[in-house]
């Protein structure tokens, strides 16, 4: 991903607490010799603190055949994104018809360095980070290996711990342009 410098986030606190708010996104990860990447739509738990994402696939997945020749992969999420028509971008001094149009977003790129979870109690605890994360007001019974109603269940599925090792981070929102144009992009987002 290219990140010119007006794209680039003011410091790790602005992509921080915009993936606090984002847990659904993509992993990559390199597919066989001469086949292209696998790629994986899922929910995850991220935790700053441990610089980890959690997260769990059913135990059949291709992915772990591609993680266990390679474990290092992408975890993608990108949001808040829309198209801007090329008249709303043009200068002040440029007529409406030469504006460029372009796609504003945000997006976070994790790579990481994925740990196969497959013992019972530490996917189960696993799964309790995630649960926490997703549901905080409860509700669910809790996961425990070899305990019901989930216990049985766990032999399905396995857990993937994603150790992150560098963050790549981009808000494209018109950084480089005028105040005078932003202002004139951001009522014309308002109106639609």
């Amino acid at each position: 991903m290219l990140i010119h410098p007006w794209d680039a986030p003011t410091d790790d606190t602005e992509w921080q607490q915009w993936l606090a708010a984002h847990d659904f996104g993509q992993l990559a990860a390199n597919g066989p010799a001469g086949e292209a990447p696998l790629v994986q739509p899922l929910h995850f738990a991220y935790d700053p603190a441990r610089r980890e994402a959690v997260t769990h696939l059913a135990r059949p997945h291709p992915i772990w055949r591609a993680l266990a020749d390679n474990p290092t992969v992408l975890l993608s999420v990108v949001d808040d994104y829309t198209f801007i028509p090329g008249p709303w971008q043009a200068a002040e001094d440029q007529p409406p018809e030469h504006g460029v149009p372009t796609s504003f977003y945000a997006a976070v790129q994790l790579t990481c360095t994925a740990h196969i979870v497959d013992e019972p109690t530490a996917k189960a605890a696993l799964l309790a980070r995630q649960m926490a994360h997703f549901q905080p007001e409860g509700g669910s019974a809790p996961v425990a290996a070899g305990e019901e109603p989930y216990g049985r269940q766990l032999s399905g599925i396995r857990g993937l711990r994603l150790e992150v090792r560098e963050v790549r981070a981009k808000f494209k929102y018109g950084g480089k342009r005028t105040t005078a144009v932003q202002q004139r992009i951001s009522e014309r987002l308002a109106v639609r």
